[in-house]
């Protein structure tokens, strides 16, 4: 029978959890939320359609060029500091994105708003993995990173229909001030239920070096593939972007490998099963971004549905994620990880599948399905390869792996959204590959045509499919020492 005491640490342990999920779903939350604004934004504020993108692009890139930064810190500084500082910090930044670029009558504003957002994301983001393996026993864990990364998979599809919803019968400054009262919440929760423990001391050979030249690498690559379409991809001002970009990362990877406080330790990639269990996430996130973005386009350009009733139909999407992620946590410490991640390839496999075979009469059912599969599939290889990462290297190295986690999910955002764009237009005939997309050129399309550009997308996204399942194959997992009830002599970095 479970003690009183046993009860107390569960509640306490339940409550850590909460507060994790929350910091992971409102970053990724608000990641995609801002994309139905932007019309609203572009007529208010009286500018191009392309101009409003930068409200993403910004957020994006601040979030990921400071993860790794602040993953690093918090090794330093406590998990707790850390939390609680980037929740106020996100918190005050929503305030500001609904309340001053209204009241100043300012575009820049709601940038700069963006970035302090962004700030905030990228520190709350950066220890959720580290804080489930330093804090929860090992029973709760892969129960605990399903919870955790489901709420994330769920904030960034739920983005686009709850901020449909407030503008529509609210604001647009609504998208922004929703996340008040939860940072309120997640800093009150914070401060009750996380252990008050310090890091580290501060270790003055802190690498900034590093920090600011992948910050700068990240930001050169963001502009070539956002803005390739836009400028033309032989355009001088793309090519020299895309160079100094491989320049910076280029040293940022020499920096790293000299350091002695390295920003991200490369040589843990040596090990074959780290290497490969975040190539599966990664392959698993270009095509999980490239289905979230294009699906809104095809129910409603080729199946004619409402924005409202899109709203629906996608939402099976998230729940599925959802399940599937808690199927996961439930399962990890029964199966294991690689049984879970070959399982997970099923669904995703046939729903991707299904997707390319998807045909102009069929109705809206059909796509749940494929919705679902997805969802599902995905869910469970997201919790289980997050907990094979976060389990296989050393407690030293929790906050820098778990920085590099929420990278590894917001890096293919980046890169797989142009990825798939361009695969789509290049699928329709004629279609001019100058100017991006936006929703003036594909109104004016045949649905015939359409459909060709959408079935030459989800066949590049089956294909990315087939590789998640050979990489999963090779993917084992490996529990390093550190979490072992019977620690062993730590191995060499790199070394398996």
């Amino acid at each position: 029978m479970e003690t009183q005491e046993e009860h107390s640490d569960h509640t306490r342990f339940t409550l850590l959890i909460i507060s994790i999920a929350l910091a992971n779903f409102i970053a990724a939350f608000d990641a995609t939320i801002v994309s139905v604004a932007n019309p609203t934004i572009s007529a208010l504020f009286n500018i191009l359609p392309g101009t409003t993108s930068s409200t993403l692009t910004v957020y994006v890139l601040v979030m990921a060029g400071l993860v790794l930064i602040f993953g690093s810190i918090s090794d330093t500084i406590g998990y707790k500091k850390m939390f609680l500082t980037g929740f106020g910090i996100f918190t005050l930044g929503s305030f500001s994105c609904g309340f001053f670029p209204v009241f100043f009558d300012s575009f820049p504003a709601l940038v700069a708003s963006r970035a302090i957002q962004g700030i905030g994301a990228s520190m709350i983001t950066a220890i959720g993995p580290a804080m489930v393996a330093a804090f929860l026993p090992m029973e709760m864990r892969g129960k605990a990173m399903g919870t955790i990364f489901t709420f994330a998979g769920l904030g960034m599809a739920l983005g686009p229909t709850v901020g449909g919803i407030l503008i529509q019968y609210l604001s647009w400054s609504w998208i922004f001030y929703i996340n008040i009262p939860i940072g309120v919440c997640a800093i009150l929760l914070g401060l009750i239920v996380i252990p008050d423990l310090a890091g580290a001391q501060w270790i003055p050979g802190f690498d900034w070096a590093g920090a600011v030249l992948f910050f700068l690498g990240l930001a050169f690559l963001l502009f070539s593939i956002s803005e390739g379409q836009a400028y033309g991809w032989m355009n001088p001002v793309i090519i020299g972007s895309m160079l100094l970009a491989i320049c910076s990362l280029c040293l940022f990877m020499f920096c790293e490998l000299r350091s002695n406080q390295p920003l991200l330790e490369l040589r843990l990639f040596k090990q074959r099963n780290f290497f490969m269990i975040n190539a599966l996430t990664i392959l698993m996130f270009v095509a999980f971004n490239g289905l979230v973005y294009l699906v809104p386009f095809y129910l409603q350009l080729v199946l004619k549905l409402s924005p409202y009733i899109t709203g629906l139909v996608f939402t099976s999407f998230p729940v599925a994620l959802m399940v599937g992620g808690i199927c996961a946590g439930m399962l990890f410490n029964k199966i294991g990880g690689r049984n879970i991640n070959i399982i997970g390839c099923i669904p995703l496999i046939t729903g991707y599948f299904l997707a390319y075979y998807f045909q102009i009469f069929e109705n809206y059912w059909y796509m749940v399905v494929c919705l679902v599969l997805v969802g599902m599939g995905s869910g469970l290889i997201w919790t289980s390869a997050s907990n094979m990462v976060i389990h296989s290297v050393s407690k030293k190295y929790q906050g820098m792996i778990s920085s590099f986690m929420s990278l590894s999910r917001f890096i293919p955002l980046i890169v797989g959204i142009p990825i798939f764009n361009i695969i789509f237009m290049l699928g329709i005939p004629d279609f001019p590959l100058t100017g991006g997309m936006n929703m003036q050129k594909l109104v004016s399309i045949d649905v015939v045509n359409l459909s060709l550009g959408f079935h030459q997308a989800f066949a590049y996204a089956f294909f990315v499919s087939i590789l998640i399942l050979i990489v999963a194959f090779f993917a084992y997992q490996q529990v390093h020492p550190d979490y072992r009830a019977d620690p062993q002599p730590d191995t060499e970095i790199g070394k398996t």
